[in-house]
């Protein structure tokens, strides 16, 4: 039961999130959702030996979480069930790919090694642009940036309905919870042969509850896809927003800045 109420309780601080005060939660949600997919496009671009042309990639979120005031803890405390699977996809690279690429000094790593690391680090980056993304913008706002950039409604609705009501779903399964506790005291957990019986009748009750929210939802006129909330109109600042950081992602995909600097101070270290 602590861990349903520990589920809703992160489900109220993202909402809480998006709604704090920044100039990153200023920003048009339309401008905040085609820079991130910039990002994210951009990121998972990269060669899977590019190590060091990604690593000016993490300047964005870096950069964001500062300006937004949201912690990089926070990040990576709500997405810590996700983390792991998403490290865990190179895994094996470097027992398939041994050859030495990278010597630092006389220690080499293989590319199996470079690989991996880029390729956690990819899912990392765009894992933190999606969270930034869903952090300060909040949901509403969100899914009617999806319908300016002509995302069908039965999607963008179906998002909405499901974030909406997630919580009514945690909730009928605390309730299930402490009455199944209050019949079994002492027991720790749901007992295996109760799973099929707790499963059904929380299906049952979500067709229920999932009707009752239809019939009232067409009450108020709904007619198949939600009249969202007005967005305020994009300020020049939004623009620049949407316009100069996907050309600077292009710009670090194509110029290798860390290689670039690498060059600049080794001449001068030369020089002096």
């Amino acid at each position: 039961m602590d861990k349903i109420n520990r589920a809703a309780l992160e489900l109220r601080e993202m909402d809480d999130l998006a709604a704090r005060q920044s100039p990153v939660h200023s920003l048009h949600p339309l401008a905040k959702l085609v820079t991130t997919i910039a990002y994210i496009l951009v990121t998972v671009s990269f060669g899977k030996y590019d190590l060091s042309g990604l690593l000016t990639m993490a300047l964005y979120p870096i950069i964001l979480f500062s300006v937004s005031g949201i912690s990089m803890r926070t990040c990576f405390y709500k997405l810590r069930y996700v983390l792991p699977l998403v490290c865990a996809v190179g895994l094996f690279n470097p027992f398939f790919d041994k050859a030495p690429i990278l010597y630092i000094g006389k220690l080499g790593a293989s590319g199996g090694v470079i690989s991996m690391i880029t390729l956690m680090l990819k899912g990392v980056l765009c894992l933190q642009a999606s969270f930034l993304l869903a952090a300060t913008t909040q949901m509403d706002a969100l899914c009617a940036a999806l319908r300016k950039i002509r995302v069908p409604g039965m999607l963008v609705t179906m998002l909405l309905l499901t974030y909406r009501y997630i919580s009514v779903m945690v909730d009928e399964v605390s309730v299930m919870t402490t009455a199944y506790k209050l019949r079994a005291p002492g027991q720790k957990g749901i007992h295996i042969s109760a799973w099929g019986s707790f499963l059904g009748q929380l299906l049952l009750r979500s067709m229920d509850r999932a009707d009752e929210l239809y019939v009232s939802m067409q009450l108020r006129g709904f007619a198949g896809e939600f009249q969202y909330a007005d967005v305020k109109r994009a300020e020049v600042r939004d623009w620049l927003f949407a316009i100069l950081l996907p050309a600077a992602f292009i710009l670090l995909r194509y110029c290798n800045v860390a290689e670039l600097l690498g060059q600049l101070l080794s001449r001068g270290t030369g020089a002096i």
